[in-house]
């Protein structure tokens, strides 16, 4: 299209280069997350429908031409992590703890020795929740995957592209309540 058909004054360039955010998911695949995790999630979600937008939204209003780029930006940032939660909320199912410690499932914690003999844990979240700081990883992560179903006393062995890791199980307990 000609520029000489374009508005130049238009605010629609400041939003052109955001995009929807992609699902971390395959198609068909549900949002499996822990009870906390769905709460925090439902909350995000709710503080940037109720308190975020609307105050950007009156800022948006309040702006003069000069002045609306940042706040249609943020408008934007925010409608777009509205969306993907949205999203991510509706493909989503709440995993409860597992009634036994017997096996490596979604939701416990697994206390393990690395080849180098340190100790470390991994706690099976939803890939929303994951923060490797805590030690919490996404049930899609290799290392989520080589342990699930294993038991205390087993040989866990993660695939990654260069080469196999291998970590013995030492113990599976609960997650603690934050």
């Amino acid at each position: 299209m000609s520029r000489a058909f374009v508005d130049e004054d238009s605010s629609s360039d400041e939003t052109d280069d955001m995009h929807e955010i992609p699902l971390p998911l395959a198609p068909g695949v549900k949002n499996y997350m822990t009870a906390d995790g769905a709460l925090r999630m439902m909350e995000a979600l709710r503080t940037l429908v109720d308190v975020e937008r609307p105050s950007v939204a009156a800022a948006l209003a309040a702006a003069d031409a000069q002045a609306k780029s940042k706040p249609l930006r943020e408008i934007s940032r925010i409608d777009r992590r509205i969306s993907y939660l949205s999203r991510m909320k509706a493909l989503m199912e709440v995993v409860q703890p597992p009634g036994s410690l017997e096996r490596m499932v979604f939701g416990l914690v697994a206390r393990v020795e690395e080849e180098d003999g340190t100790e470390t844990c991994y706690r099976i979240v939803g890939v929303d929740e994951s923060d490797p700081d805590r030690g919490w990883i996404s049930w899609a992560s290799p290392v989520a995957k080589a342990l699930i179903g294993k038991s205390a006393g087993d040989l866990a062995v993660v695939k990654l592209p260069m080469g196999e890791r291998r970590m013995k199980i030492l113990g599976i307990e609960y997650a603690k309540e934050e």
